[in-house]
């Protein structure tokens, strides 16, 4: 005697499909999610860079504009 499938899925075997089809939705929810924040995270680290380069660029230009100072000279003492 051979033992065939029935042609009816069991409890078991249907729950357990809901469980991976469950599972594989939460997964690619998740990766979306998980891709989004990268993408979130990218682009304020982006911005960031641009506002400091600025800041960088403002500043260097400040200092530039800025005369030298010139060093001061020592006095020199005088012999007595």
């Amino acid at each position: 005697m051979s033992a065939r499938k029935s042609a009816e899925p069991s409890p078991e075997s249907i729950a357990r499909s809901d469980r991976k089809r469950l599972a594989a939705e939460e997964g690619a929810r998740a990766l979306a999610e998980v891709e989004r924040r990268a993408v979130q995270i990218r682009n304020n680290m982006a911005r960031l860079r641009e506002a400091r380069e600025a800041r960088e660029a403002a500043d260097e230009a400040a200092r530039i504009a800025l005369p030298t100072p010139m060093p001061k000279q020592r006095s020199k003492k005088r012999a007595q």
